[in-house]
């Protein structure tokens, strides 16, 4: 039998101050805990259950993998792990070598169920996937099985412009590369201004 494609989720532990810091700055820790709380859970409830591909959520703190979280009890959690972020995801792609792997953050509005689909059609013949944000890092890394993924995210300048740059630079000639449509995360007040005024709009209420 054909095991699913694997799409993990990485979510912070939703405490006050711990997470959104940057969007925090802009418009209060308060409302940075409110929007990635509603944020998360209306990603969960849109991809968690799909039935084309196995959603995990991938937590941090380690601790919070084990239970006391308010997401979903029902899909399956692992932790993070120590290290940075490109550590971090490193060692998610690095493993479950037999299957496509996806990961996304949970903080992208516009992130809907077509999108992860488009990822996985794409590692049908492309050896790794980018979703581009606009802010020039990226909302979606994926690996299509077997593809080694080793110093990918090696000296990546996390949150600025040139992270999908730096990301894109460690990738070897020979493999193939598929990018996807540009999202918006929403990481600064600025970016939480332009994600309000999609929400409120006439296209953005439907």
């Amino acid at each position: 039998m054909r095991r699913r494609p694997r799409l993990y989720v990485f979510v912070r532990a939703p405490a006050l101050g711990a997470v959104k810091r940057r969007l925090a700055a802009g418009v209060g820790a308060l409302e940075a805990l409110r929007f990635y709380r509603a944020s998360t859970e209306r990603l969960l409830c849109r991809v968690g259950r799909d039935p084309r591909w196995e959603t995990v959520l991938a937590v941090t703190p380690d601790r919070s993998a084990r239970g006391g979280s308010p997401w979903p009890v029902g899909l399956p959690r692992r932790g993070q792990g120590p290290g940075d972020l490109g550590a971090r995801m490193g060692r998610i792609l690095a493993g479950d070598g037999m299957v496509p792997v996806a990961i996304v953050g949970s903080d992208i509005p516009e992130l809907g169920a077509r999108h992860v689909e488009s990822a996985f059609a794409a590692l049908r013949s492309a050896d790794l996937a980018f979703g581009p944000a606009a802010d020039g890092g990226y909302w979606l890394v994926g690996r299509r099985p077997g593809v080694p993924t080793r110093g990918l995210f090696d000296g990546v300048r996390w949150s600025s412009p040139h992270a999908l740059a730096d990301t894109r630079a460690n990738v070897p000639v020979r493999r193939r590369v598929a990018f996807l449509d540009i999202l918006e995360d929403v990481d600064d007040a600025e970016s939480y201004a332009r994600w309000r005024i999609r929400r409120n709009s006439p296209r953005g209420a439907r």
